[in-house]
């Protein structure tokens, strides 16, 4: 499973405005819905049902929230670039910078974590990174993506 199967072109927000978490998730929810179909609220929810488990920041200025639906059909993922770091009470103290939400059915089972696995890689290369927070249109970040998960795929 590579990025180029869980993003579109169209699910790439070059320059998210959000000045909290909670309004990041819900203009990423919003994206997300607009893509699958699935009502935003429930997007929103299932995201913010698992970050009461446990924050999903991963260190270093990234976040991959995540939640499952009954109701999703494939996994599919939102990635953001913010205009200017957002605190997000990391464990790293790191304000978050670049974020991949993805959704999953619940049924997907494995399929979720090779997913989240996926993300997790490429967004942990620090070179891609690097490029990733140089370029600002949302075509580049999206071939960035790609280009980086296709590369390597598993």
């Amino acid at each position: 499973m590579s990025l180029h199967d869980l993003i579109t072109p169209d699910s790439i927000i070059s320059s998210l405005r959000a000045r909290s978490r909670i309004q990041a998730f819900k203009e990423m929810a919003g994206v997300a819905a607009k893509l699958s179909g699935l009502p935003c609220q429930r997007i929103f929810e299932a995201v913010m049902e698992r970050e009461e488990l446990g924050a999903t920041d991963v260190g270093g200025g990234i976040a991959i929230p995540h939640g499952k639906l009954a109701e999703a059909r494939n996994i599919f993922a939102v990635f953001a670039r913010f205009e200017k770091p957002v605190d997000f009470e990391a464990r790293d103290g790191v304000p978050v910078d670049v974020v991949c939400l993805l959704i999953a059915p619940e049924s997907s089972g494995a399929d979720h974590l090779k997913a989240l696995s996926r993300v997790a890689r490429v967004l942990h290369d620090p070179l891609r990174m690097a490029r990733l927070r140089s370029v600002s249109d949302a075509a580049a970040l999206y071939l960035l993506l790609t280009q980086a998960a296709g590369a390597r795929a598993a």
